[in-house]
């Protein structure tokens, strides 16, 4: 019997970055430049700061093909750096936008002040704790969060109130909440401990406040979660607020498409 096809977007290998033979988006390329993010670049762009060959750019719409000579303020855009990415044990209580229009504080500001410029992987909520990813790449970080990646998210899930087993195991077929269809999810009990349980909880695609929005529809609403891994990254022993990059070699090994192939030196026979 034949294999089945390997899952693909927009006819693309999973295991490929998105790329364009016509090249990428203006802002993308000065995003990954390591500047600034993909909409100050846009907001750049409309304040006549960047140029084109030569040229005054007023609209981020248009693609930009390799060696093209972009320059901000003047100055030649530097060369984007290699693919890195982070583990950052985020606590409860922080946003991770950028900027929060309610001024709470932010997951960017808990950062060194020389940290690089970095985009959030699979978010958590204000009220969520544990392992968050953080990459210098919009490609990279895209990649890991698809769902035809296939990394599981897994969880450690505190809820109010004594857990029927048999309920939690109907959430492997998916279900609809309010007209919003979720995905399967894998749950069981880990223990429980007085009026409150701790259940792990793990799934492939994570939507918005999923985790607490399922379980307070059987009726445990959650008052801890926390993440423990993305994939095959692992909070493991990083404590609250600690920030740990993952080497280079390891990142390489999990994602090479994302790092170009090195030549290999001729042998001899």
């Amino acid at each position: 019997m034949n294999a089945p096809p390997t899952p693909t977007r927009r006819g693309k290998p999973a295991g490929d970055p998105p790329a364009s033979p016509a090249g990428d988006r203006i802002a993308k390329v000065i995003a990954r430049a390591g500047l600034c993010s993909r909409r100050d670049a846009e907001r750049w762009i409309a304040e006549g700061r960047i140029t084109l060959d030569g040229k005054v750019l007023t609209s981020p719409a248009l693609n930009v093909p390799p060696g093209a000579d972009i320059r901000v303020d003047g100055r030649p855009l530097p060369e984007a750096p290699p693919p890195r990415l982070w583990r950052f044990h985020k606590t409860a209580g922080l946003v991770t936008t950028r900027r929060d229009p309610e001024g709470r504080p932010t997951v960017f500001e808990h950062l060194p002040a020389d940290f690089p410029h970095v985009l959030t992987v699979g978010r958590l909520d204000i009220a969520s704790e544990g392992l968050l990813l953080l990459v210098n790449d919009g490609a990279l970080a895209r990649h890991i969060e698809l769902p035809a990646t296939g990394w599981t998210r897994r969880y450690r899930v505190r809820v109010h109130g004594r857990v029927d087993e048999r309920r939690l195991q109907d959430l492997a077929h998916g279900v609809t909440i309010d007209g919003a269809a979720y995905g399967p999810i894998e749950a069981a009990i880990e223990r429980q401990q007085g009026a409150n349980a701790w259940l792990k909880v793990a799934l492939k695609e994570g939507k918005n406040r999923e985790i607490r929005k399922v379980l307070e529809s059987l009726g445990y609403p959650v008052n801890r979660l926390i993440r423990i891994s993305f994939g095959p990254f692992q909070l493991g022993t990083l404590v609250p607020g600690q920030v740990a990059e993952l080497k280079t070699a390891s990142l390489r090994s999990l994602l090479p498409a994302f790092f170009p192939k090195r030549p290999h030196a001729n042998r001899r026979r």
